[in-house]
């Protein structure tokens, strides 16, 4: 079983279910084309640079799927349920630091840059 979370380049003022109909794009077919956004490319190297996502993969690895889904607009990620809640305060923390929106599809949430 693994845990998932959605890390996405969205208006923060866009609504719940403009963030989801996203993640479903993402995980489709029709994703989106065109430039990266800076605060994906940044929040990507920052994360991996402490979860590596290609070999060789460190012992306390948490992800389930390698390599992380990454589009121009979204890094989405598939963990352990086992997996350390350092990688899962990493993630809302650095999703905060580069301003995107974080959809966890095990409860339905969004955390938008600012939320406490």
């Amino acid at each position: 079983m693994s845990f998932d979370l959605h890390v996405l380049a969205i208006d923060p003022d866009a609504s719940d279910d403009a963030v989801r109909a996203m993640v479903d794009r993402c995980q489709g077919d029709a994703h989106a084309e065109g430039e990266l956004d800076q605060r994906i490319v940044d929040f990507y190297e920052s994360l991996r640079r402490r979860y590596p996502d290609f070999p060789p993969y460190p012992d306390d690895s948490p992800w389930m799927s390698m390599p992380l889904d990454v589009g121009v607009d979204h890094v989405c990620m598939s963990m352990s349920f086992s997996s350390s809640d350092d990688v899962i305060y990493l993630i809302f923390d650095l999703a905060q630091q580069y301003e995107l929106t974080v959809y966890d599809p095990q409860d339905d949430s969004v955390a938008r840059p600012g939320d406490d």
